[in-house]
C-alpha cells in the first residue's frame, strides 16, 4: 500500500528547493487544482458523483520543449466494475492501493504534466480538466466510465467528446464560480513562476500492478 501526506510537497520547478516547501512562498498547484475540481463537482449535476476527497491530485514533470504528449491523466485504482482483482493469462493481479494521511483510500489519481499542461490556452486547460473528470465512473467505484463499442473511453467520436466537455466547461462558468478558483489557468508556466516564485504540490508515484499467486477476495 502507498500512503501520501497532503503536507508533503515537491517542487515542479527545475531548481533545487528547500526541504520544507510549506515554509516558503510559492504556488501550491495541486491544492489549487483540487479546489477547482471540488467546486466543479459540487456545482455540476453531471459530476456530483465524484468525491474529490477520494481523488488524489498530483503532478509529474514533462519536458517543456516537447509540444505533444500527455497534458493530464486519470488513473483508476480498481479494475473493471470496481474489482480489486483481475486475471490475465491465468495470472491474478491486484493494484497497489493509495491512502491519505487520515487513512482515506483514494479511488483515482488525477495527474497533470507540468509545465506542458500550463502551456495550453485557458479554454484548453479547462476542457482538459473536465475531460479527465468525466472519465470517472458514474458509480465512483474506482473504474473508468465505459461506453458501448470499441472506443469505450471516448465514445465513437473524440471530436464530439471534446465538444461535450467544452459545453460542460461553459455550464460551470455560467454558474459563477469564484474567479480565484481558475485565475491561475490564465497564465503559462513561466508567468506563474514569475508571479509566485515557484510551483509545487503533491507528487505521487504511478501505482503498480501486483501479481498474486492465488486469487483472493477483499
Amino acid at each position: 500500500n502507498m500512503r501520501f501526506k497532503p503536507t508533503g510537497r515537491e517542487t515542479a520547478a527545475s531548481r533545487v528547493m528547500p526541504a520544507n516547501p510549506a515554509s516558503v512562498n510559492g504556488f501550491d498547484f495541486t491544492q489549487h487544482m483540487h479546489h477547482l475540481c471540488h467546486d466543479a463537482c459540487t456545482r455540476l449535476p453531471e459530476l456530483q458523483h465524484i468525491d474529490m476527497q477520494r481523488v488524489a491530485v498530483t503532478f509529474s514533470q514533462a519536458r517543456k520543449q516537447v509540444p505533444h504528449g500527455l497534458y493530464a491523466s486519470l488513473t483508476p485504482m480498481r479494475f473493471e466494475g470496481g474489482a480489486l482483482l483481475d486475471t490475465t493469462e491465468e495470472r491474478h493481479y491486484t493494484v497497489q492501493r493509495l491512502f491519505d494521511a487520515d487513512g482515506r483510500e483514494m479511488m483515482y489519481i488525477l495527474r497533470f504534466y507540468l509545465p506542458r499542461f500550463m502551456e495550453e490556452s485557458f479554454q484548453e486547460k479547462l476542457v482538459t480538466i473536465f475531460h479527465e473528470l468525466w472519465h470517472v465512473s458514474p458509480e465512483f467505484d474506482g473504474d473508468l466510465r465505459r461506453h458501448d463499442g470499441r472506443c469505450y473511453l471516448h465514445t465513437h467520436s473524440q471530436q464530439q467528446y471534446d465538444v461535450s466537455m467544452a459545453q460542460l466547461v461553459s455550464k460551470w462558468l455560467q454558474l459563477n464560480p469564484s474567479p480565484s478558483l481558475y485565475a491561475f489557468l490564465q497564465y503559462d508556466f513561466s508567468t506563474l513562476q514569475q508571479r509566485f516564485g515557484r510551483i509545487y504540490g503533491i507528487k505521487i508515484a504511478h501505482p503498480k500492478l501486483i501479481p498474486l499467486d492465488q486469487p483472493s477476495s477483499s
